[in-house]
């Protein structure tokens, strides 16, 4: 039940209209869309540019019964509006939209299905899957999608409630790019079996929300939660049919409505309880959002919303064949965003959910799709420019996926500034370093560095770049270091589903194993993966699970399993790794040489010393053509501080599969070890010079020794857990 129900009038029927179908619609007003309240009534307003009849459906609380129905007769720019006096929120309705009938010119209308609001902000009763969702008569051919089907679809479909607008008191904490270490986590998969969240709430807002929850993030060092698709989306037929289900939820049935699972009160507002609570941990909310496609599939998917409104307008079809979809998606559809209502409808929503729930950005699922024009891909489309000069989302966190399957669908790096882009270039050179490919190492140092030579231009900065080992798609952590081949044979497609080309190495061993020797090789296979993440320039994201060693046995595509695969098991905590990542992020947040706010250019700085510096195994500066050198996989890298009285840092890289003799660069330098991949530091400083053994496979950061500290801020390595960041 919606917080704002008890808020409405009883005498007036809130929840069960008064006498609707006696009532006439007001001619109301064209905006703003959706169901508007106020004290005497709702205004209520939809886009269809190609509808010749909008009728409003009011159904009972359950939105089972329908008890009346109101035509919309006032049309204003392709906007049917009309006002419904004593009609208020908790009110319950759909629509019935009239129109041609002509699949082969795009045009899908069918009065006979009940339709979504596009603007709902809450949804009633559950999608039933039923013959009657499609617009079309199935199986009635090949030609089947021509040929209206006349059943009412009423029964089987969501209605939308009427909700009161909620005020903000929005209060962001606020975390600067540079010092940013972002978590990925699935609502549901990160708290179902966490033994610190009451059971009762576990899978929801409630449980994110929950002090195990945030004292978890807040151990490990995370600034920001992504969290994976909470629009309320909807469970695939076929999933269901082979007794699975939409885990991951990439399969939006409202932009507007949050899952309906992930509150175990029933009441939205528990999602803005749950941000602010990461709010005054000082933990930032961003939200992935699937605005490129929908749930209604290609030319054979039901009718459940946009499709029945006005498919012309919502959709991108084919030109010259506008029966079918322009799949650039590889879902069946793609959102027209070129056309300006349909652009409106995004931009409300993503606003919506600033001020509404109190998030702090976005990653946007298949960007690309979201910029392109006929022509292809722009940087300067609409639905790009309309968000930087907008006053609320131009100041929140904006990252694009800069891929979709359509023609040129890899755009990494050519997103204006201003979106920050998942690098996956990143991704797949930091498993092939570690993994032992030869010929790496440029591109290694390229990435390290914040991937200069794709963000470097445009008054783009370092953290345009969000670097990862690991996402939701593909494999964990603990299986990229235990398995050379996906093993998805739970979800029901032969083994065929997911990513082949995975840049993974087993160690030796496809899977679990006994064997000491190759666990404490994974083990530090793990360590050094998560060391190259924090420790390069440009934010980092971290998948949830990863910092305990979850595992989903192999599966790289988990879609499809809301279950013991899916979900993280924090049974098997690793505390040494949670250990690790808590040193890794205090590294990062405590000192400016890692987490630079500019380019690193090589260029001496006001105190004559370049910002970074990079040397071979032999202590000397790297040399053009040792680089290119496919045997090479070692170097080190002194990284200058940009804040005064802090301390260089040294890092050492081994990724070949025996030990090597580094020359320790630096002069008289003296150098602290604090963190070994291999467990090898010494607490006696070592001094430019001197040669130290780094294991094989292996990483060691150091950061120089300084002067006796005059204050807290200047001590070297003792200091990290106690000192504030500046």
């Amino acid at each position: 039940m919606s917080d704002v129900a008890s808020q409405t009038r009883p005498e007036a029927g809130t929840r069960s209209p008064s006498r609707p179908s006696t009532r006439a619609a007001r001619s109301g007003l064209p905006y703003p869309l959706g169901a508007t309240p106020d004290q005497n009534g709702t205004n209520f307003a939809l886009f269809s540019d190609h509808a010749e009849r909008v009728t409003l459906c009011l159904y009972d609380d359950r939105g089972v019964h329908e008890v009346g129905r109101i035509e919309l007769e006032e049309c204003t720019n392709g906007v049917w509006h009309g006002y419904v006096p004593d009609v208020f929120a908790g009110a319950v309705y759909g629509y019935r939209v009239t129109g041609p009938w002509d699949p082969q010119n795009g045009h899908r209308f069918n009065p006979n299905k009940l339709l979504i609001d596009p603007y709902a902000k809450e949804l009633v009763g559950e999608l039933t899957w039923d013959d009657a969702l499609y617009g079309y008569t199935i199986g009635a051919g090949e030609e089947a999608d021509l040929v209206m089907d006349e059943r009412d679809s009423a029964a089987f479909i969501p209605k939308a409630r009427v909700v009161e607008t909620i005020p903000t008191r929005r209060n962001s904490p606020g975390v600067s790019w540079p010092k940013s270490v972002i978590y990925e986590a699935h609502v549901r998969g990160l708290t179902m079996t966490h033994p610190g969240v009451p059971e009762p709430v576990r899978g929801t807002f409630a449980a994110l929300g929950s002090e195990a929850i945030v004292e978890h993030l807040k151990r490990i060092g995370a600034t920001v939660v992504e969290l994976m698709p909470v629009h309320a989306f909807a469970q695939d037929r076929h999933l269901l049919e082979r007794g699975l289900t939409n885990y991951w939820g990439y399969n939006t049935l409202s932009f507007f409505a949050p899952e309906a699972r992930y509150l175990s009160s029933g009441d939205r507002m528990e999602i803005r309880e749950a941000v602010d609570r990461l709010h005054d941990a000082g933990i930032e909310v961003i939200l992935d959002v699937v605005y490129n496609h929908t749930c209604e599939g290609n030319h054979l998917g039901p009718t459940l919303s946009w499709k029945g409104i006005d498919n012309v307008s919502y959709y991108r079809l084919m030109p010259g064949d506008r029966r079918h979809y322009d799949d650039l998606t590889g879902t069946g559809n793609a959102i027209d965003t070129n056309h300006p209502r349909v652009l409106q409808m995004v931009l409300d929503s993503l606003r919506y959910w600033v001020e509404t729930y109190h998030v702090d950005g976005f990653r946007f699922d298949l960007a690309l799709t979201l910029g392109r024009r006929p022509d292809g891909f722009d940087p300067r489309h609409p639905f790009f420019q309309a968000i930087l000069q907008d006053p609320v989302l131009s100041t929140v966190k904006l990252i694009a996926e800069p891929w979709d399957v359509g023609p040129g669908g890899y755009q990494l790096g050519n997103f204006p500034a201003g979106f920050s882009e998942w690098n996956g270039d990143f991704r797949d050179v930091v498993r092939d370093f570690w993994a032992g490919t030869e010929g790496t190492l440029g591109a290694f140092a390229t990435r390290f560095a914040a991937s200069q030579d794709l963000f470097g231009e445009g008054h783009k900065r370092p953290w345009s770049s969000v670097n990862f080992v690991t996402a939701h798609d593909g494999y964990t952590l603990h299986d990229l270091v235990s398995y050379q081949d996906k093993h998805n044979e739970a979800n029901g497609e032969g083994n065929n589903d997911g990513h082949s080309d995975n840049r993974s190495w087993n160690c030796g061993v496809e899977g679990e194993t006994d064997d000491p020797e190759i666990n404490a090789l994974r083990d530090r296979q793990k360590r050094n993966l998560l060391a190259t993440l924090f420790l390069s320039q440009g934010v980092p994201m971290l998948l949830a699970g990863d910092e305990i060693g979850n595992s989903q046995g192999g599966n790289n595509n988990a879609y499809c399993q809301d279950n013991e695969i899916g979900w993280i098991d924090w049974s098997k905590s690793d505390p040494k790794l949670v250990s690790f990542i808590r040193t890794l992020a205090d590294l990062r947040r405590r000192r400016s040489a890692i987490a630079r706010a500019e380019f690193l250019t090589g260029d001496r700085g006001s105190r004559g010393v370049p910002d970074v510096t990079w040397y071979s195994s032999t202590g000397t500066r790297m040399k053009q053509d040792e680089w290119s050198q496919p045997h090479v996989k070692c170097l080190s890298v002194r990284l200058a501080p940009s804040r005064p009285h802090e301390p260089a840092m040294l890092v050492m890289l081994n990724g070949a599969a025996d030990g090597v003799e580094f020359t320790v660069p630096g002069g008289d330098q003296g150098w602290i070890c604090l963190v070994d991949t291999a467990d090898a530091c010494d607490d006696t400083p070592v001094r430019g010079g001197a040669t130290a053994v780094l294991g094989g496979r292996s990483l060691r950061i150091y950061e120089a020794e300084m002067p006796a500290p005059k204050s807290a801020a200047s001590t070297p390595a003792t200091a990290l857990k106690e000192e504030e960041p500046q």
